[in-house]
This record gives structure tokens, C-alpha cells and sequence, in this order.
């Protein structure tokens, strides 16, 4: 584990944040992109000098860590466990459901204001493409999502996707990241996928709603093996800085 200061998570994101949701959101791209590997032991005092904090926010964070099961709390500390394919896969398959049921919804709904505020949303992803900035990027894209999902007002829909969407935010960081480094000419059918999405929820045509989300959840496998070139790359820095 390196130190403190070398972050994972978006600095920026995190003016809001407590001490202890600061340290959960640092160790939870940690563990997801494999620096902190399954299996790892974090000790509590360990991690309070690592990040400069007393041990009441690291108790805060490893709570939280472990109800995303990430981590199994022991005595003064945890095991890492850490996220597999299948439940990155998993994952996906609850955004399916809950995405799809909204979209029903929608089809009820006067859906011109969406649409509009979609637009602009997917403007901000062209931009921060255009100057090669991976977080903005994946932050407009999570936004994106949300505003659908917020836009049908179900408080327990609602609940269930802000549960995901702390391990599902650092996947997406992760996983764009990698893809701006490497696989930078796929944004443009990214673009047109989420363009499909606008035009689907225009139009309130159900055969192209259903293809939208096919053609933008069918995208996670090349996702998930995004997430382990990016694992690759970081355990490799990591040996190199110990070295």
C-alpha cells in the first residue's frame, strides 16, 4: 500500500466528504483496482498514520468498506476480499434492472426537460474527451445515469442505486482511465451509445429503448477486462516503487 498522498480517488471530488468517507473512498480504489490485494490485512493504526487521522475515521471507513463487503472486519482491522468479475458482472445487472424499470416509467412521462438536461450532460463527457480528462468524464457519466434514474422520483429505486454507487463509481473511474490511455477511439461509440439513450427517452420508443441499453450494458465485459489490464498496471507500479 503506498502512501496517503499518492491518491486514487479525485481530490476534487471530495470537499464534502468526512474524514472517515475520505479514507472509505480512497481504500475502495485501492482494493478495486488490486493495490490493495485480496487477502491483505489493514490494520487500524497502520491506516491512521497512512492517512494522517486519528483511528475513529478509519473505524468509520472500514465500517462502511465491510458493508459494501470489501473488506471482513477483525480485531483492530480487516481482511481484505475484495470484488470479482462475476460481482462486477452483478452489478451490472442490477444497473439493467433498475435502468429498464425506469425507462417504463418514462414512457409515462413527459420526458422533454430530461432530454434537454441530458443533452447538456453529454456535452460536458464530449468536452472533458476532447481534453483527455478520464475523471470528468466518468463524473458526467455516472451524472448522466443518475438523472435518468432521479428524474422518475422512486425513493427506493433510488436507495438501491445509491447503495451501488460508490463501488460502481470507482469501477467506472478506474476502467476510463485505462480506456483514455488505451482504447481512446472507443469514445466515440460511447458518445453515440449515450446519444441512442437521449433519443430513446425523445422519443419514448420502447424498441429503441431496449436497444440503447443493450448496446450500453452488453459494453461490460470489455469493461471488466478493462479493470484487469488497469489492476496489471497498477501492481506493477507498485512493485517498481518497493524495488
Amino acid at each position: 500500500m503506498t502512501g496517503a498522498k499518492d491518491f486514487l480517488y479525485p481530490e476534487k471530488w471530495l470537499s464534502k466528504a468526512s474524514s472517515g468517507d475520505r479514507v472509505a473512498y480512497e481504500l475502495r480504489m485501492r482494493i478495486i483496482s488490486g493495490m490493495i490485494e485480496s487477502g491483505a490485512i489493514l490494520s487500524e493504526n497502520k491506516l491512521a498514520a497512512d492517512f494522517e487521522v486519528s483511528r475513529s475515521p478509519i473505524r468509520e471507513a472500514l465500517k462502511i468498506l465491510a458493508s459494501e463487503n470489501l473488506i471482513r472486519l477483525e480485531r483492530m482491522g480487516a481482511v481484505v476480499i475484495g470484488l470479482k468479475e462475476k460481482e462486477i458482472e452483478e452489478i451490472y445487472d442490477v444497473r439493467l434492472m433498475i435502468e429498464s424499470f425506469v425507462f417504463e416509467r418514462l414512457v409515462r412521462m413527459d420526458t422533454r426537460e430530461l432530454a434537454i438536461e441530458l443533452s447538456k450532460i453529454l456535452e460536458m463527457m464530449k468536452v472533458a474527451i476532447k481534453y483527455q480528462d478520464a475523471d470528468e468524464f466518468s463524473y458526467q457519466d455516472v451524472l448522466f445515469h443518475e438523472t435518468i434514474i432521479r428524474y422518475v422520483d422512486h425513493s427506493y429505486i433510488l436507495m438501491i442505486w445509491n447503495n451501488l454507487k460508490p463501488v460502481m463509481e470507482s469501477f467506472i473511474l478506474l476502467s476510463m482511465r485505462m480506456r483514455f490511455e488505451e482504447k481512446y477511439e472507443d469514445f466515440t461509440r460511447i458518445i453515440n451509445n449515450h446519444e441512442l439513450y437521449i433519443d430513446a427517452i425523445r422519443t419514448k420508443d420502447r424498441n429503441l429503448m431496449i436497444k440503447s441499453l443493450h448496446q450500453n450494458f452488453d459494453d461490460v465485459q470489455g469493461k471488466v477486462e478493462d479493470l484487469w489490464s488497469s489492476q496489471q498496471m497498477l501492481s506493477k507500479g507498485a512493485e517498481q516503487q518497493d524495488d
